[in-house]
C-alpha cells in the first residue's frame, strides 16, 4: 500500500508567513505617510471652508464670527449656513486627525452687533488653526490662517503665532 500525504508540509508554511510578514513590513509604513498626507490634506482644506465662511459671514455681519458654531448661523432669506454642521457643531471639532478651532485674533475688537440677526460672538479678527490628534501620528504639520486668508504651517509640535511670520519651522502654504 502507498500512503498519500496530501497538504502543505510545516516548512511551506512557515516560508509563506515570512513572505506575507515581508510584504506586510514594507506595506505598512508607506500606509501610515499616505494616511497623514491625507489628514493634512483634508485639515488645509477645512481651514480654507472656515476662511471662504467667515468672509461670507463677514459681508453679512460686518464682522468676523469668534466661534465656529457662529459660522452655523443661516441669514434670513439663505437657505444654508455660512459653514457645514460637520466644522460648526462645537468650540472645537475634530475631524480626519486633526482638532479644528477659532479664537479671537490676536488684534481682535468686539464689534457691536449691528445687522439683526447675527450671532453676538463678532469681532474685528479671528485666528482658525488646525492641531494633529498626535503630532507624528496623525499629521506632522500645524495649520493657522486668519483674516488674510493665507494658511500658515509649522513643521514642530507648536502652535503658530499671529502675526504671521515666516520664520524657522513656519512658512505660508499658499
Amino acid at each position: 500500500m502507498c500512503k498519500r500525504n496530501d497538504g502543505f508540509t510545516l516548512i511551506e508554511l512557515l516560508i509563506v508567513v515570512a513572505i506575507i510578514g515581508i510584504i506586510a513590513a514594507i506595506a505598512i509604513p508607506g500606509l501610515a505617510r499616505a494616511r497623514m498626507s491625507a489628514n493634512e490634506a483634508a485639515a488645509i482644506s477645512n481651514l480654507r471652508a472656515i476662511s471662504t465662511g467667515q468672509h461670507s459671514y463677514s459681508q453679512y455681519c460686518n464682522a468676523f464670527a469668534t466661534t465656529l458654531p457662529s459660522l452655523a448661523f443661516s441669514p434670513g432669506g439663505v437657505p444654508h449656513a455660512f459653514l457645514s454642521p460637520d466644522l460648526t457643531s462645537g468650540a472645537s471639532i475634530v475631524k480626519s486627525g486633526y482638532t479644528q478651532s477659532i479664537v479671537p485674533g490676536a488684534t481682535n475688537t468686539v464689534v457691536a452687533n449691528l445687522t439683526p440677526g447675527c450671532p453676538a460672538a463678532s469681532g474685528s479678527a479671528y485666528y482658525a488653526s488646525a492641531a494633529p490628534l498626535t503630532f507624528a501620528g496623525t499629521g506632522t504639520r500645524r495649520f493657522a490662517t486668519n483674516g488674510s486668508g493665507s494658511i500658515w504651517q509649522n513643521t514642530a509640535d507648536a502652535a503658530i503665532p499671529e502675526p504671521f511670520v515666516a520664520a524657522g519651522t513656519i512658512s505660508p502654504i499658499q
